[in-house]
């Protein structure tokens, strides 16, 4: 990276940033923070980000700062066109801070490097905050970088969500996945469909252990957030370069819904939402007419509410049985040359595609959706055929499972990737299993995979799945601090990336979390 020996022997511990800058260099010169600092601004994104650095500064250090639009300050910030939409510049000399970018997302990440920087200086000094001179040339390697949060299972709450979209942004993460729809309940309000918050949104009791375990909890659970809570947190996101993504399960992982209307179901039978976790079947009546067009009603509220360009369909682990044993679904496959159960989801999912696509929007979905049978270790699932009928190509295809050869060919025939292999980023995995090293190393990128499908790879997400983790704190002792090495992945060049290092950066990081009541797990010695 360029660090001179003179940086590394006295002001090395300042330049710890997470996730590690793409470029940086160093001179011999130091900046003396002031107690009353001046930003220089020219417009509303300049000044909405020195904000969030004004605000910081006030709440975390002596220094006073306000905004400017005269030529005269410490810290200014500029536009340069000559940047990506997320890159930054940001060089420190005796005299002055210069935040440099093309646009709101670039100025917001140069804040949160400088963040670490002060943070990192205070804390080696008395007094005065000192920074040794730098300039970062940054920018992230891949455009989507996720954390995904499943409250169909456990509700957690706004004041946590919002926690956690704070932690992303001070790691650079851009994509809040946010899975708010399952069997076991339903977590926003429609206000075409109040029942689905009404009885989706509550279950009797709760499954706790172990998959299997037969145990529960005795205690009811439930929760929503209404659609002015989700306008709020959507705002929240954005104001941090977040796009919140939302996940409305189809057809599969539907117990919820159906308990709520029961002709959504292809058995048109009265079901409660379930205690125990795992997949359940029924599934939505994707030959129903009346079905199809609750799924649009409920995407109008969705596209009403969030403005990402992509929804998130899941479309995974669907149970093929009740189609099967359905007289009238038989029907609707016979009258579609619809050769298998798994065609029928295929030829759903493209209907689904096109609606999406209508409205403006983009559908994203796990990796079942491509037809591709990918479950011989479930037993429900390991004889399903493959479908014949293919995939509309403006799809995402979210990778949970499967290998290289599957998402070779997804890149071949053009579809854009996630990568979000589970053996690698489900943060619901105990640490023996993913440990905090096995998560930097991480590549979204498969080894094999030709270099002209590598555009393909938009980049990746991790997942927190709650079955066993009722509380936040349960969450967080499962999230942090492996959300980091994500973060880091997402964003930093192969050849910048350091485990050693990281993990001197991460040391500053965990203390910020500490201080903040974050409850951080899986930190050995050797982390």
């Amino acid at each position: 990276m360029g660090i001179s020996a003179e940086a590394q022997s006295g002001l090395q511990e300042e330049a710890l940033i997470v996730p590690r800058p793409n470029q940086i260099s160093f001179s011999a010169s130091t900046f003396i923070l002031p107690k009353k600092l001046r930003m220089v601004v020219s417009g509303p994104e300049q000044e909405k980000a020195a904000g969030f650095l004004g605000t910081w500064l006030a709440r975390n250090t002596k220094t006073k700062a306000k905004t400017t639009t005269s030529s005269k300050g410490e810290l200014v910030f500029t536009a340069s066109d000559d940047l990506a939409d997320e890159a930054y510049r940001l060089s420190i000399d005796e005299d002055q801070i210069l935040v440099e970018a093309s646009g709101y997302a670039g100025y917001f990440y140069a804040i949160q490097s400088l963040k670490q920087l002060i943070r990192n200086a205070s804390a080696e000094t008395t007094g005065r905050i000192v920074l040794s001179g730098m300039k970062i040339e940054d920018a992230p390697r891949f455009a989507w970088r996720a954390y995904m949060l499943d409250e169909a299972r456990y509700f957690q709450g706004e004041a946590f969500v919002k926690q956690q979209l704070d932690e992303m942004a001070a790691l650079k993460m851009n994509v809040f996945h946010w899975h708010l729809t399952d069997d076991a309940g339903w977590r926003i309000e429609i206000k075409k469909y109040p029942k689905l918050t009404e009885v989706g949104a509550q279950r009797t009791d709760s499954e706790i252990g172990v998959w299997g375990s037969g145990k529960t909890s005795g205690e009811a659970h439930g929760g929503f957030y209404t659609q002015k809570q989700i306008k709020d947190i959507v705002q929240y996101a954005l104001d941090r370069n977040i796009t919140i993504v939302p996940e409305f399960e189809m057809p599969g992982h539907s117990s919820a819904a159906i308990a709520a209307y029961p002709w959504l179901g292809t058995a048109k039978e009265a079901i409660v939402v379930p205690v125990k976790f795992g997949r359940h079947y029924d599934n939505y009546d994707i030959t129903d007419p009346k079905v199809i067009t609750f799924i649009h009603e409920v995407l109008n509220e969705l596209f009403a509410l969030f403005p990402s360009e992509v929804i998130h369909i899941g479309g995974d682990e669907v149970g093929y049985k009740v189609w099967e044993d359905s007289e009238h679904v038989q029907q609707y496959m016979k009258k579609n040359q619809l050769a298998s159960p798994a065609d029928l989801q295929v030829s759903f999912t493209n209907q689904i595609s096109q609606y999406i696509q209508q409205q403006g929007r983009r559908m994203m979905g796990w990796n079942e959706i491509m037809g591709i049978n990918i479950h011989n270790d479930f037993e429900e699932k390991k004889h399903d055929e493959e479908a014949e009928t293919e995939l509309a190509k403006n799809v995402i295809v979210h990778f949970w499972k499967g290998n290289v050869e599957l998402a070779t060919r997804a890149a071949q025939k053009g579809y854009g990737i996630v990568n979000s292999l589970h053996s690698q980023t489900y943060l619901d995995y105990p640490y023996k299993s993913i440990s905090l090293e096995k998560a930097y190393s991480f590549d979204p990128v498969p080894s094999d995979l030709d270099e002209k499908y590598h555009k393909n790879i938009y980049g990746l997400g991790c997942q927190m799945w709650t079955e066993w983790t009722p509380s936040t704190k349960d969450v967080e002792r499962q999230t942090y601090p492996r959300i980091a090495a994500y973060a880091e992945v997402g964003w930093t060049e192969l050849d910048q990336k350091d485990f050693e290092s990281f993990q001197k950066a991460l040391k500053k990081v965990k203390e910020g979390w500490l201080e903040k009541g974050i409850i951080v797990g899986g930190l050995s010695a050797k982390d």
